[in-house]
């Protein structure tokens, strides 16, 4: 098995205060809690953490542990027990009456370093609970709703043939491929242990007024052929609402303007790409084909194909 170095997990020195652990662990488990941190990898930072904490809070635990690491034992190297480790026979290396283990999230260095002799009985029962599989579904929302956060409704077929209706908070900001977890909402454990979790992907569905790519929006802007001449001020719409923008003099279809910020938030929001699209009209009048041939012998020296 691989030993783990629990102070170099929460970052502080084998010295370290009981005070300092505590919020050396604090600081970390609000960093990595898989409520709020989705990134790869963040869940299995969480349980290392968590475990580091099991492991130094309590001093027996810890006096326990620094005889191992006193060994001059490193972060990831191959551990093996010394002789008459864990035999119940009240030695150096028994841990049998200190607890903490079978709680299912912590490594086999873990239970191993912390179960054993007067524990194994009462570690063969809760080794026959097993934690519930998790569930892993889909969940469709609208851009709207992952801009300002809101709730939606799930509904789960059980193993019963029944169905389960859960309401399911979004945050806002949030984005296409990430996961909301509902703990406990998973399959039923057996033999006491607790049920898995609830494991929803996010799915953005399209929108007609925006195209979405992470957290930047892009909305094209149709505008006319004297407001891109001549410059204008108009009204964009954006996911907050209706904003004012000014189209620079001289603008050409596919012009990009950027909305600075107005994007989906997050800890770096995004921003709103506005493509500018020009649109001639139809002249449908006799006066309206006059102006168009008054437009056309003023721009006469204009040739677009040149």
């Amino acid at each position: 098995m691989e030993f783990k170095d629990y102070y170099e997990i929460l970052g502080v020195k084998p010295d370290a205060t009981d005070a300092e652990i505590k919020a050396a662990y604090r600081k970390l488990a609000r960093k990595y809690h898989p409520d709020k941190n989705k990134e790869p990898g963040a869940e299995e930072k969480f349980k290392a953490v968590n475990e580091a904490n099991e492991a130094l809070k309590d001093p027996e635990k810890r006096r326990a542990y620094d005889q191992f690491k006193a060994g001059g034992y490193r972060q990831g190297e191959q551990f093996r027990p010394p002789p008459g480790w864990g035999q119940g026979g009240g030695g150096a290396y028994d841990f049998g009456d200190m607890g903490g283990a079978g709680r299912g999230d912590f490594s086999d260095f873990f239970e191993s370093l912390f179960g054993g002799g007067a524990g194994a009985g009462r570690r063969s029962q809760q080794a026959q609970a097993r934690r519930g599989r998790d569930i892993n579904a889909k969940i469709d929302t609208d851009l709207q709703t992952a801009y300002n956060g809101g709730k939606t409704r799930v509904v789960l077929n059980d193993t019963a043939g029944g169905e389960r209706v859960l309401e399911v908070k979004i945050p806002a900001g949030i984005t296409t491929g990430q996961t909301i977890r509902l703990g406990g909402q998973g399959h039923p454990g057996s033999g006491g242990g607790p049920s898995g979790d609830l494991l929803l992907e996010i799915h953005i569905r399209d929108d007609a007024r925006f195209r979405l790519d992470g957290r930047t929006v892009t909305h094209t802007l149709a505008i006319t052929p004297w407001e891109a001449a001549l410059g204008a001020t108009v009204a964009v719409p954006t996911l907050g609402g209706a904003v004012d923008l000014r189209i620079p003099a001289g603008s050409q279809s596919g012009r990009k303007l950027r909305l600075k910020g107005r994007g989906l938030p997050g800890s770096e929001p995004g921003d709103q790409i506005v493509v500018l699209e020009i649109r001639v009209p139809v002249p449908e009048t006799h006066e309206e084909q006059a102006a168009y041939a008054e437009f056309k012998d003023a721009f006469k020296g204009f040739d677009p194909r040149r």
